[in-house]
């Protein structure tokens, strides 16, 4: 765990932000709902990471960060907070390193291992929002099932060559993951074709709405999945609606 925590914001911070203050809507008090919050994010690589990033620069106070292993020369084309020098060494040591150059108020804790159905609970309970960038869905499903468990809003993003989907899924209010989803895409591995630019792309728009939801303001993709394809930069909106059925869901009632 690395920064301070100090829900005061500071002189510096305040002129740090004041281009945010300036957006409807928002101001000061958004910005200390920011500062106030805590977000989990699932895997900081090409997409999580963009994510992780932006909200380091938006003045987020704390994130919990899970990714395991270490920087391998494949992340490089994507995962911007990993370095050609850092290969072989621990990833989340660079993402701690690189976040906090840029924003040393950010209070991290640094989680060396991936989300499972075993840490998922003790991590999530202590996050106002998750961030779901994890690339296989036996991460994806732990996170989802805690979140409805616990009551907790989660940006839901994923990346597949050019393509991209963006949703928020809040419990009781819209479907979960497995509404979407009940089994994991036959053709969804580990390792899939992907530029760097399309998930820094859909990063960015995560974390507008990770800031969204927490300062209050906008209208975030409740409700709503976003999918884009760049290369014939198509998008598209559409109504996603709960399943009666899910076996995870279900048995909340509809707020």
């Amino acid at each position: 765990m690395a920064g301070p925590k100090n829900n005061s914001l500071s002189s510096l911070e305040h002129e740090i932000y004041s281009w945010q203050y300036d957006v409807p809507g928002f101001g000061a008090v958004g910005q200390q709902k920011l500062k106030d919050a805590t977000v989990l994010i699932s895997r900081c690589g090409g997409l999580g990471g963009v994510v992780a990033y932006e909200l380091a620069a938006a003045g987020v106070g704390k994130m919990i960060l899970a990714h395991a292993g270490d920087i391998k020369a494949s992340d490089l084309n994507r995962q911007l907070l990993m370095t050609r020098k850092g290969i072989g060494t621990s990833r989340m040591d660079s993402i701690e390193s690189r976040l906090l150059d840029l924003n040393p108020d950010l209070e991290i804790k640094a989680v060396h291992e991936n989300i499972s159905m075993e840490n998922a609970p003790s991590l999530l309970e202590e996050a106002d929002m998750i961030v779901d960038a994890a690339p296989l869905f036996e991460e994806r499903y732990a996170m989802n099932d805690t979140a409805v468990c616990l009551g907790k809003p989660m940006v839901e993003c994923a990346v597949f060559s050019l393509e991209a989907h963006l949703t928020v899924l809040v419990p009781g209010k819209t479907p979960c993951l497995r509404c979407l989803y009940p089994e994991p895409p036959p053709t969804w591995t580990r390792r899939f074709p992907v530029f760097g630019a399309v998930s820094g792309s859909l990063g960015s728009l995560a974390a507008m709405e990770v800031i969204k939801w927490l300062g209050g303001f906008g209208k975030p993709l409740c409700g709503t999945l976003l999918a884009y394809d760049l290369q014939d930069v198509s998008f598209r909106r559409y109504r996603i609606q709960r399943n009666a059925s899910c076996e995870c869901c279900s048995h909340i009632k509809q707020s």
